[in-house]
């Protein structure tokens, strides 16, 4: 590996992605899976905790206040930079206000905890909307693949710290202080913030926000094929992700100790995720896309059925790993196609509000669709609900062929807008 290889790999550019990366994928599971548990240990029932899904609402819409941080500034560090300490604080100010509901007592208190979780989604959301476009605006074109690269690492980083690392504090602190915990990691995150440059602003005259809500969406819908990869989107990992809302609670219930969770989640979930994305970036190298879609799309209808099987056994270390390692390597394998044919759809001159459109489409099933999953959970049991998880993939697999009679935006005119904007 070449001095100049490493120099780029290390450079300030790509060390401030990796950084964004993990103060963007901080918060996701503190409104998540590491919610859950600490619901389900206050003695919420699998039906609550499916509905707290919804706490992830602004995920999904967040295309829509998108536009907001293109048109308005902040008067302190850069129209980027100053959006990014704004709502990096702000997640950890919310962070520090749930700590303090640990000692509530009452009827309410679950109602009170998932609109804080609420509040600070809505946070975390515009967190992702500025730092994909600081991402993009900052980034050379022969820089995007290493950069996004670094920024997806970041963020498993990110989601470890507050998954595996918060269980493994709640064996041993209040769950009062996992969270303040959290919030001053989110907090020290910001240091990323003041260590960034603020990029140059590519377009010199703004739009009116009329033109800069309407015209980005206007130019998505107006191409041929257009609904059908919106529907794709939609469908092509509802399973997986409906599934994932109901492993923790499995957990639990199987007995496994918050510690053993962690361990596994840190010693082979991550690392199998990590490795499933940069293998799935290898192997696209020789696929093609919509192959890649296939292949990947099958391996993760099988890690879903894993928890059926991990449902009826006793509990079983080995198995658990297993099942967690073999999910999240599918897991990263999906992520890395789904990402790279969402970029393809994208006009490079929309690129934050259209990208959050088709990131806000891919959320609905985590967030909406699996709402009801903890009621469904309770009356099928987990073994028949992740075999119900595994079949409803399959209109999503069963629409890739479509995908190859109409792609919303042939793959050459992504390459030629990308270099004419370079």
């Amino acid at each position: 590996m070449s001095a100049s290889f490493l120099s780029r790999i290390f450079s300030r550019r790509m060390l401030i992605a990796f950084g964004m990366g993990l103060t963007g994928g901080l918060p996701l599971l503190l409104t998540g899976s590491t919610l859950q548990a600490w619901l389900k240990n206050s003695g919420a029932n699998l039906t609550t905790l499916g509905a707290l899904s919804l706490v992830g609402l602004p995920y999904t819409l967040k295309f829509l206040w998108s536009p907001l941080f293109d048109q308005l500034r902040l008067p302190f560090l850069g129209r980027r930079r100053g959006w990014l300490l704004t709502t990096q604080l702000l997640c950890a100010l919310v962070l520090v206000v749930m700590s303090q509901l640990d000692a509530v007592e009452s009827e309410s208190k679950f109602l009170v905890i998932s609109f804080a979780a609420l509040v600070m989604s809505f946070f975390s959301a515009s967190q992702d909307i500025v730092i994909d476009a600081y991402r993009r605006e900052s980034m050379s074109e022969d820089e995007l693949g290493l950069g996004s690269s670094l920024y997806v690492s970041g963020y498993r980083v990110g989601m470890l710290i507050s998954g595996a690392g918060a269980l493994a504090l709640a064996d041993i602190l209040s769950w009062g202080q996992v969270y303040l915990s959290m919030g001053a990691v989110m907090a020290a995150g910001c240091a990323v913030t003041l260590f960034a440059f603020e990029p140059k602003e590519v377009v010199v005259t703004r739009p009116s926000m009329k033109e800069a809500v309407i015209a980005p969406l206007v130019d998505y819908f107006k191409r041929d094929g257009a609904i059908i990869c919106l529907l794709f989107i939609f469908f092509y990992k509802v399973g997986d992700q409906v599934a994932s809302n109901m492993t923790m609670p499995l957990y639990l219930d199987l007995k496994y100790t918050k510690s053993e969770i962690a361990l596994i989640v840190k010693g082979i979930g991550f690392w199998a995720t990590i490795g499933g994305g940069i293998l799935g970036g290898i192997m696209m190298l020789k696929l093609s896309l919509m192959r890649s879609l296939w292949i990947f799309g099958i391996l993760q209808m099988i890690s879903t059925l894993g928890f059926s099987i991990l449902s009826v056994n006793e509990h079983n270390l080995t198995l658990l790993g297993l099942v967690i390692g073999f999910e999240n390597l599918s897991s990263g394998l999906g992520t890395a196609a789904f990402t790279a044919f969402m970029a393809s759809l994208t006009n490079i001159r929309y690129t934050a509000t259209q990208y959050a459109l088709l990131s806000s489409f891919m959320g609905i099933p985590r967030v909406i669709v699996a709402a009801p999953a903890g009621a469904v959970a309770q009356s099928t049991g987990y073994t028949w609900f992740f075999v119900i998880c595994t079949l409803v993939a399959l209109p999503g697999m069963a629409m890739i062929p479509l995908l190859l009679r109409n792609r919303a935006q042939p793959e050459s005119e992504v390459r030629e807008a990308v270099s004419s904007a370079t």
